[in-house]
């Protein structure tokens, strides 16, 4: 078998060059998105055989995709305004279609069970609708203002539109640190989506939606953070370079 990744591959870099990795991480509730700048080593530092067992396990299912040569588009080298387009139609529209849903089902299951679980879904309805809130208008400020940018600088390469496109992701990023840790209040809050006894099927079906969102919102960040930020800032410093030769 042929290792390509080793303990101090990032997670983000793990994941930008195997997509399933992110699935992986997931399962063993390690944030590759907002901590996708840790390296393997970092985020496994309490349990060496963890370490090892996960450095294994991912090697072994890289070289299966690539045996199987199932490569899905190679967003690293991809057209960035490709990837813009990719980030809204996927992510951005299902989360606007998918958190008004979940508006409506948090608030119902609130009416209906908070007086036998108040403990668990009165915290997560105001969390949810906190995380709600936020990204509604957190992806108003990107399709309105930052990803024209990217567009806008593929097409023209004017270095002024490249710096107003940095001046933005420290702030982007910080947002989707925020989001993150929401999402992690949310699953600790219903002990990771535990379903009680007592559930309805709405119930039932929220906590599985919530659990949807999760697992969407580590891809759609992931994109951002780990692949699309560290392109336009790697682009930024050679342009910084560049103008220093001259």
């Amino acid at each position: 078998m042929t290792k390509v990744f080793n303990h101090d591959s990032t997670l983000g870099e793990i994941v930008a060059t195997f997509p399933k990795a992110g699935s992986i991480f997931k399962a063993h509730k390690i944030d590759y998105c907002c901590g996708g700048d840790r390296t393997l080593a970092e985020a496994t530092a309490a349990d060496d055989a963890t370490s090892g067992a996960l450095l294994e396990e991912i090697n072994t299912e890289y070289n299966s995709y690539l045996k199987e040569a199932q490569k899905e588009v190679d967003w690293t080298t991809a057209p960035l305004s490709d990837l813009v387009t990719y980030v809204v139609n996927t992510h951005h529209a299902y989360l606007q279609k998918t958190l008004p849903i979940l508006g409506e089902l948090t608030t119902k299951i609130l009416r209906v069970h908070g007086p036998n679980h108040a403990d668990t879904l009165g915290p997560l309805h105001r969390n949810f609708h906190l995380f709600k809130m936020d990204l509604e208008q957190h992806m108003i400020k990107e399709e309105a203002s930052l990803f024209p940018l990217v567009i806008e600088f593929e097409k023209t390469g004017d270095v002024d539109v490249l710096a107003r496109l940095l001046s933005n992701i420290d702030e982007l990023e910080a947002e989707h640190t925020e989001a993150g840790d929401l999402l992690k209040t949310m699953r600790a809050i219903t002990n990771d989506y535990d379903v009680p006894a007592d559930a309805c099927g709405t119930y039932s079906y929220t906590f599985q939606k919530l659990a949807e969102v999760e697992e969407d919102m580590f891809r759609h960040v992931h994109l951002e953070n780990n692949v699309m930020f560290p392109r336009l800032q790697a682009i930024g410093e050679h342009e910084l370079v560049s103008r220093s030769l001259i």
